[in-house]
């Protein structure tokens, strides 16, 4: 008998478990979700090469907030498109999910054809477009309203599950800033165009390569008309980002307006100052009356970079205020949230000299100086 005969009479008979062969591969009934619209929906459990889920379509994800909500989405196996205009501006987008699962599409902000082409397969619409100056091809009234509108028409036509309206902190028909102004008629447009959007208002954004921390660890020289006392509650970037996948993900938040800030309030002047302390540079102001600075930056709009803008010297007027009707982290069950008086030292510690390292123990005096900014973070050196 050859020696394959005698494997084959020993071998025992190999008999699969019907119960864990199917439970390894076929998709459980509570795995189903239906949409708003009566869509059925695989919401799956596993990692960004699982299959099924939601279709969400990110427009201005090639911004600050767009990675942490693309990335959090694509991980579990969402397919993501993202329309965009600059081909250069999301590349670094396409390795946030699985091989097939990032989607570019090229459109155009005034092209109705090419947002309803970014639209049409999917069930989850996220808008985050916005624009903190104007330029001229491009004002606040361009992207916050008109495009807010084009968009959110879309989106009806379609009649897509979700709708996400990314707004702004302090968003005011009747604010002296046209970037506050645009941002609330936008609102009302989305809202008034398809009532079942989900506005969402984000606080003064910190994290990686914000527009806070490294500005002022960049800015050793810095020109100021209210003396650095802004006010306001800065949320992290990707406490941000989870709350969006939260809210994509929960239909009880369709039609509801959210808020999201940090646990505490500081002054830009209380920024600033902790921001000097953790890179170790010589960091000041100087403070110029209103108008005087507003002639300044008026001259630097014609450059064709972003600088600066007018708009910016009255947002420095504005305290963060909250709407107390507006759901908050806590209703989303993210009770904690990251402070940045704890968190930004990993965001800017480039910005600190190899020197600093050399220096020798802190004298009396340089104690001192150290213990000034203690009370706006809590004591932790204590």
């Amino acid at each position: 008998m050859s020696a394959a005969r005698v494997i084959a009479s020993h071998a025992r008979p190999v008999v699969l478990n019907p119960i864990t062969t199917a439970g390894r591969n076929a998709r459980q009934i509570h795995d189903i979700a239906i949409t708003r619209t009566g869509k059925p929906v695989y919401r799956q459990g596993g990692g960004r090469s699982s299959l099924g889920g939601h279709t969400a379509t990110v427009f201005g994800a090639a911004g600050f907030l767009g990675r942490y909500i693309v990335n959090r989405l694509a991980r579990t196996g969402c397919n993501v498109v993202i329309p965009y205009r600059e081909e250069m501006w999301k590349r670094h987008l396409k390795v946030t999910g699985d091989l097939g699962r990032i989607t570019f599409l090229e459109f155009d902000l005034r092209n109705t054809e090419s947002i309803e082409e970014s639209v049409r397969h999917s069930d989850i619409v996220i808008n985050l477009i916005g624009r903190d100056y104007e330029t001229k091809n491009f004002n606040f009234w361009d992207v916050h309203v008109e495009g807010t509108q084009r968009i959110a028409e879309a989106v009806a036509k379609y009649d897509i599950d979700r709708y996400i309206h990314v707004s702004s902190h302090n968003a005011d028909l009747n604010s002296p800033s046209a970037f506050y102004r645009t941002k609330a008629e936008g609102e009302l447009e989305a809202r008034a165009i398809f009532p079942e959007t989900t506005i969402v208002r984000p606080a003064r954004v910190w994290g990686e390569e914000d527009r806070l921390l490294l500005f002022h660890a960049q800015k050793r020289y810095l020109i100021t008309s209210n003396n650095l006392q802004e006010r306001f509650r800065p949320v992290h970037s990707i406490d941000v980002g989870r709350a969006l996948e939260r809210i994509a993900y929960d239909d009880s938040t369709v039609g509801q307006t959210y808020e999201l800030f940090g646990p505490k309030e500081y002054s830009m002047g209380e920024i600033r100052e902790m921001v000097k302390n953790e890179t170790k540079r010589n960091l000041t102001h100087i403070n110029v009356p209103k108008k005087l600075q507003q002639i300044y930056r008026a001259a630097w709009e014609y450059v064709w970079w972003p600088l600066t803008s007018v708009d910016e010297v009255e947002r420095e007027f504005i305290d963060h205020q909250i709407d107390p009707t507006a759901k908050t982290f806590a209703d989303l069950g993210m009770d904690k949230v990251d402070d940045i008086g704890e968190g930004m030292l990993r965001y800017i510690r480039h910005f600190r000299s190899n020197k600093y390292y050399d220096l020798p123990p802190m004298t009396e005096k340089e104690r001192e100086e150290e213990r000034k900014y203690w009370h706006v973070q809590d004591d932790i050196y204590h």
